[in-house]
């Protein structure tokens, strides 16, 4: 299983149609993985069914602070990897630093990871 970790709310002032369009940049990077024979995840796979289920008016509020970045941290437990993708984001980098303690391959291109050939 890789993580892919990249820019979600960061530079979208909480816009849902920005966050989609981060959303799908993040899921983009998804295919190719899988096709290699990974696990592609994404932590607002998990996060934002769960964050509906617990009553979330919107990102940012109480309940999506509970399970966003949570979600990703744990999962990152269970990864063989992450995948970092360009732009800032401060969940990203906790990402990426939480993968680097647990001896986990940090990948910062996607043709990076085993079995892509770009």
């Amino acid at each position: 299983m890789i993580l892919i970790a990249g820019p979600y709310r960061s530079g979208t002032n909480d816009d849902p149609f920005l966050m989609s369009v981060n959303l799908r940049k993040l899921e983009t990077a998804a295919l190719p993985i899988f096709r290699a024979g990974h696990i592609p995840v994404i932590g607002e796979w998990v996060a934002l069914p769960l964050m509906e289920v617990a009553g979330s008016m919107n990102v940012g509020d109480s309940v999506s602070e509970e399970i966003l970045y949570p979600v990703a941290a744990r999962l990152i437990t269970k990864c063989d990897a992450v995948v970092r993708l360009e732009g800032a984001s401060k969940g990203a980098d906790e990402d990426v630093r939480l993968a680097k303690e647990l001896g986990l391959p940090v990948y910062y291109n996607v043709e990076d990871v085993p079995g892509i050939f770009g």
